[in-house]
């Protein structure tokens, strides 16, 4: 029998009871979350929306109970803890659709807007946000902060007990890089390091001058890389620069791997990826704000000091993710939208809350590249393995790299030849599609309410694969994930 042959027979289709179980216990997490939101919405008196999300819980809630008290195995499989994962991002946002419905907004909208908050990345296509209650605009920003932590990891820090079933969602869920402790002892030390970053970002913005709730808002968009604003003029609402700065900074910080943060990686951090990664990180965020203030300046004629105010922001916003913005980019010229396409591309740190192709695959590529050309003056036999840093390259890390790479090339070209075919502008389609895919959140004004209803799936379905890297999207779409003989439950 050929390899690939006996290979094939010793695979496993999904079991749905499984998934469903634990899809149960994500969901549980999920309805938990839901309760601070709920919480404030009483304390400020929006009885309506309160009602909403406790509808929203209380089906989270009741059907996740339901799911999870199922008997079922602990031997989750690897393509059972990817579809779950996918599945949450797309029963989450289906779920908190219903509370966001709340001040008119419609159904299509408001799933836009869900499913924008869980996948952080911030594209709204409300129009403005300054009519929308102060309940309504925590929830979005409280959606985001849970959804950049990561709904597996939330779940994993509260819910769900040491063992294989841990270790196989965090796989999923987790760099790899990340795991150099249990994961459950990990999530719980991300989840330290997430609160501890966030509770210092919203002192920070508050010593800088802003007002509370905004400062709570914003903290909560910014650690997450989110980039919703309770502005309509984003970044400029905040006023001072010394506060939109502060902003950024933030960003910045959940733009590096969590990981990097915990005491437990002090005394060989220089030796790990991550720090590797995050040279290349700050390296191509300063080659950002460079390029694009040299754009804005000398192709787009724009005034000296406004450059320099405002490109140092908008730069560090595309590079981390965030999507906030302190200036309209509908008129900026070409040579600075592609500037911000290829910063929003290729995204933050591996195992951040940022999105993006991440630096480390970048890295990667450019690696190969260097071997590639070293190898051409080397004699025929010998040998030269890509590194980076003291890691040696493994090959299945090579094939993950260059296919996620090539995975999201593909998702932006289909997802851009719509809004081709509708008549919209090429650069400003690619942007959006750009931006979506990478979980940014900057626009050129495309998404909007018009925005035809074709159009807008077609960014929620974006935001979705972008989120999961679009591997774990595929094996949902994929016929022999859910047809073929399965194994035994246990």
């Amino acid at each position: 029998m050929p390899v690939n042959r006996q290979v094939y027979t010793l695979a496993y289709a999904v079991r749905p009871r499984l998934v469903l179980k634990y899809l149960g216990q994500l969901g549980l997490a999920v309805a938990i979350a839901t309760l601070v939101p709920l919480a404030v919405a009483l304390v400020l008196g929006d009885y309506a929306l309160m009602a909403r999300l406790g509808l929203a819980t209380l089906a989270l809630g009741g059907s996740g109970i339901l799911l999870a008290r199922q008997p079922a195995s602990d031997q989750l499989q690897t393509n059972e803890a990817l579809i779950t994962t996918a599945l949450i991002f797309l029963l989450a946002p289906l779920a908190m659709s219903f509370p966001l419905m709340g001040p008119g907004v419609s159904f299509l909208d408001a799933l836009f807007e869900a499913v924008s908050a869980i996948t952080t990345t911030g594209l709204t296509t409300l129009g403005k946000v300054s009519d929308k209650s102060d309940a309504y605009l925590f929830t979005r920003a409280w959606m985001q902060w849970y959804g950049g932590l990561g709904i597996v990891v939330l779940s994993l820090s509260l819910l769900v007990e040491p063992g294989s079933v841990a270790h196989r969602l965090g796989q999923a869920a987790i760099d790899r890089e990340d795991l150099v402790t249990g994961t459950w002892v990990h999530a719980r030390r991300v989840l330290q390091v997430y609160l501890a970053l966030t509770a210092a970002g919203f002192l920070l913005l508050w010593l800088s001058g802003v007002e509370g709730l905004p400062a709570l808002l914003h903290t909560l968009s910014g650690i997450s890389t989110g980039g919703f604003s309770s502005y309509d003029a984003s970044l400029a609402g905040l006023g001072r620069w010394s506060a939109q700065a502060m902003l950024m900074l933030l960003t910045l910080a959940g733009a590096v791997s969590l990981g990097l943060y915990h005491p437990a990686y002090r005394s060989n951090w220089r030796a790990r990826l991550g720090y590797v990664e995050l040279k290349g990180l700050l390296a191509a965020a300063l080659v950002s704000i460079v390029a694009l203030t040299c754009s804005l300046w000398l192709l787009g004629g724009a005034d000296a000091t406004q450059t320099l105010l405002n490109a140092p922001l908008i730069a560090l916003s595309a590079q981390t993710g965030a999507g906030f913005t302190s200036m309209p980019l509908d008129q900026v010229d070409p040579a600075s939208k592609l500037v911000l396409i290829l910063s929003m591309l290729i995204g933050g740190g591996m195992g951040s809350t940022s999105g993006g192709i991440k630096v480390l695959r970048l890295l990667i590529l450019l690696r190969l590249l260097q071997t590639m050309l070293r190898r051409s003056a080397l004699p025929q036999h010998a040998v030269l393995e890509p590194r980076l840093g003291r890691h040696r390259l493994a090959a299945p890390e090579i094939e993950h790299a260059l296919l996620i790479l090539l995975l999201f090339a593909g998702v932006i070209l289909c997802s851009w030849l719509p809004f081709l075919a509708m008549g919209y502008a090429p650069l400003d389609s690619l942007f959006e599609v750009v931006s979506a895919t990478a979980t940014v959140g900057l626009s050129t004004g495309i998404t909007a309410p018009v925005l035809p209803p074709l159009l807008k799936a077609v960014l929620c379905l974006d935001m979705w694969a972008g989120r999961l890297e679009v591997v774990a999207l595929l094996l949902v779409l994929y016929p022999r994930s859910w047809v073929g003989q399965r194994r035994a439950y246990r």
